[in-house]
């Protein structure tokens, strides 16, 4: 039986938007690779909020709040964060919650990972946690909110609900986030593709970004129903006060609930796993607010509460968006009605499942039937190949590169780095240093901090490729912060000086034909690269030197076309490799977990007969991407020798 109270939408201004003219708390946030946006602390957002009152297009030094983030720079214009050491672009937005709400007190909710250290939840998610622990309640169900966890207060542990693991969670006081006044601006916020600027072209990305607008869509069909079927009568039970929108709505917002009259109505999803028994999730959907009854499989009253049953499993597992799944098996579904094959516990279909999801609820609010199907598995694999039926790749070399720690070496002299791509200005133009954030007229910001013999900090230079200027001291620092191998990256246009490299761990990689064809590539075999390393202990290089990391999911077979333009692209990742740029060590954004070996930037395929989870074939643009994405790591074809 669901939780009391669980399941309540929280009325805002009357029309589901938060009035203009009130306190708020601002949060900023990052977004990840997998569409989340992930908090700032709340020292780091108070000086952002510093930075921006005085230069509301500058540039924001997280390490000088955080030395954790010292190789990040937010670029206040773009509304984006960039590594000074790999290069990598995220974009950034500017949140705002309610001063009563956890940020605003301070109360930051956490879970413990495989390493012992703990990471905290979204802001959204956290959110919603400390609203039903100040309510006192026992447990929270996060089903509706795209997490299959219980959350039980009691015992201060999150359950999942699949496998039955428990991870503990603690409740902490920090600094409350900063209060603003007045007009909130409108947020900006948008994914751009690795160096031109423009929205990424992955079928990843694109459908992280195809969900914003489905959104947006089914609040406003909610507001018309809310506003123009029960208007004079908000009160009535079956209603619902508001709906709750983020003030910048990304594809993973999430509806809190809200409380009603204690008699009000409350819509609860059954779902079941098989024979196994129910779980009841609790929904913020109204019978009053979409009418599915045309498609509901079976419908039951008690106690003024209505039921939903579903025979199968939960077909939307994905952040950030409402479930509703309609129907028990094929064979149920009428003549006539549209079936949209998504993503389940345990397999993906060709729709992505947040946006099958918005269409159905959109159809149903609409009185049309729509039923959500159980879509087939992805195929990852080719069939079971023969060792003699593996080839080398024509015109490559060898089927086998290794990583060894002789590749390690590091100690270039940063004064003679710096000194070798700039030159010296004699006069100094009237502008900011956009790394100190300093005047190029004045010292530079790390004059006392950071002291080089022979480099004065009031000498500035211009980089000789894109002719941008810098104080020499902070460039000095910034390549102190970076690999130290030699080269540089203009923080202002990611020009590369020098043949860049990063902190990728030893390992091998193998790549080799397959008689096999991938999905739009019929007329050619396929590449197969074998990604394989073992876990071990970070180096001076790494975020905990001296502390082990974790390797998950090795090897990894990745595909590419055995044509032209494939193996045109394995010679480049085969480069990437030995400058050590395809993984790194850090913390994954799919399962939390610190220390351990990720992806670097670089998209590969590792579905191999089809494109079920976007990492798959066909995907005509794909080849034309990671180039892109190759060249901006330096990585690019003018390297290749003829």
């Amino acid at each position: 039986m669901a939780r009391p109270g669980s399941g309540l939408l929280v009325p805002m201004n009357g029309v589901g938007y938060p009035p203009q003219n009130l306190a708020r708390v601002v949060v900023w946030e990052w977004l990840n690779e997998h569409g989340r946006w992930r908090p700032y602390s709340a020292a780091v957002c108070h000086h952002i909020e510093n930075v921006l009152k005085g230069d509301a297009r500058g540039s924001v030094v997280l390490g000088q709040v955080d030395a954790q983030l010292s190789p990040y720079i937010i670029d206040l214009q773009s509304m984006h964060q960039f590594r000074q050491d790999t290069g990598t672009m995220r974009p950034v937005q500017r949140n705002f919650y309610e001063p009563s709400s956890a940020p605003g007190k301070g109360v930051v909710w956490e879970w413990e990972n495989d390493n012992g250290s703990w990471t905290p939840y979204d802001m959204e998610i956290c959110v919603t946690i400390q609203n039903a622990y100040e309510k006192q309640h026992p447990w929270l169900d996060l089903t509706s909110l795209g997490f299959c966890y219980l959350i039980d207060f009691n015992s201060m542990s999150q359950t999942n609900r699949q496998s039955q693991r428990k991870r503990r969670l603690r409740r902490r006081m920090d600094l409350a986030y900063p209060l603003i006044m007045g007009s909130i601006p409108k947020s900006q916020s948008w994914p751009v593709g690795a160096s031109s600027g423009q929205p990424c072209s992955c079928q990843q990305c694109i459908l992280v970004n195809s969900t914003r607008a489905a959104s947006n869509a089914i609040l406003a069909s909610q507001r018309r129903k809310l506003y123009g079927g029960t208007a004079g009568n908000s009160g009535a039970p079956g209603t619902v006060g508001g709906v709750r929108q983020s003030n910048t709505f990304a594809g993973t917002s999430l509806w809190s609930p809200t409380s009603g009259s204690s008699g009000a109505n409350h819509n609860n999803i059954s779902v079941g796993g098989g024979q196994s028994k129910a779980e009841q999730v609790q929904s913020p959907l109204s019978s009053a607010n979409f009418p599915c009854s045309p498609v509901m499989p079976s419908l039951s009253s008690s106690h003024g509460h209505h039921a939903l049953t579903i025979n199968g499993q939960n077909n939307l597992n994905r952040p950030g968006t409402q479930r509703i799944s309609m129907g028990t098996t094929r064979g149920a579904i009428p003549p006539g009605v549209p079936a949209l094959p998504v993503k389940n516990l345990t397999g993906s279909g060709p729709v992505h499942p947040a946006l099958a999801g918005m269409t159905g609820i959109l159809m149903c609010a609409a009185g049309l039937p729509v039923c959500l199907t159980r879509a087939p598995k992805p195929i990852l694999h080719p069939p079971p190949i023969n060792k003699s039926d593996m080839k080398p790749v024509p015109g490559i070399n060898g089927m086998r590169r290794k990583t060894k720690k002789k590749h390690l070496k590091r100690g270039k002299n940063p004064e003679d780095v710096v000194r070798r791509y700039t030159e010296k200005i004699k006069v100094v133009p009237d502008e900011d240093c956009t790394i100190c954030m300093e005047r190029l007229a004045m010292s530079s910001g790390y004059e006392g901090i950071l002291q080089h013999k022979g480099i004065k900090p009031e000498l500035v230079g211009k980089l000789g490729k894109c002719g941008h200027m810098y104080h020499l001291l902070c460039l000095v620092a910034m390549y102190n912060n970076g690999n130290k191998d030699g080269s540089l990256q203009c923080p202002t246009c990611k020009t590369i000086y020098g043949e860049k490299t990063g902190t990728q761990p030893p390992g091998k990689m193998e790549y080799h034909v397959i008689p096999h064809s991938l999905p739009g590539y019929s007329e050619c075999k396929t590449i197969r690269i074998v990604y394989d390393i073992p876990a071990g202990i970070q180096t001076n290089e790494h975020p905990n030197p001296g502390k082990k990391f974790s390797a998950r999911g090795f090897p990894r077979h990745c595909y590419l076309p055995d044509n032209e333009k494939g193996r045109r692209v394995l010679k480049l990742l085969i480069m990437a490799w030995d400058r050590r740029l395809i993984f790194t060590i850090g913390t994954s954004s799919t399962t939390g977990e610190s220390d351990t070996v990720v992806w670097n930037e670089i998209h590969h395929k590792t579905e191999f007969g089809s494109n079920l989870t976007g990492h798959g074939y066909p995907d005509p643009n794909y080849l034309d991407n990671v180039l892109t994405e190759l060249s901006a790591q330096g990585v690019g074809e003018d390297n290749l020798k003829d």
